[in-house]
């Protein structure tokens, strides 16, 4: 499956309680290559930024890190597999991990 993540808007639909990101975050990617940039921001979330990679599959692999509006600092890496919903749209289902903390699941839907 080749999926193009370039210029895609994503926000979360659930995310586990140890999770900083809610409805209102805003995932904006972009890609070059197999190369994945993006940033988000909205919630909790002052600014945050994303660097990784994108596989043949359409899966991503990426690490992540914020500044919440208490200003606490936050990073961590996650993995996203894809769907593709009728609509031709994405749904990311995500497995992250902070650096020295918990582990957490989330899907974000493509906007």
């Amino acid at each position: 499956m080749t999926i193009f993540y370039g210029g895609r808007l994503f926000k979360a639909v659930s995310t586990d309680a140890s999770g900083d990101v809610d409805s209102d975050t805003i995932f904006s990617y972009e890609q070059r290559g197999n190369r994945l940039i993006g940033s988000y921001s909205g919630g909790d979330i002052d600014f945050g930024s994303i660097i990784g990679l994108v596989a043949s599959d359409g899966s991503l692999e990426f690490f992540y890190h914020h500044v919440t509006k208490s200003g606490v600092l936050r990073a961590g890496r996650c993995e996203s597999t894809p769907e593709v919903l009728a609509s031709g749209k994405i749904r990311l289902h995500e497995r992250w991990k902070w650096f020295g903390g918990p582990r957490g699941k989330s899907v974000l839907e493509e906007l």
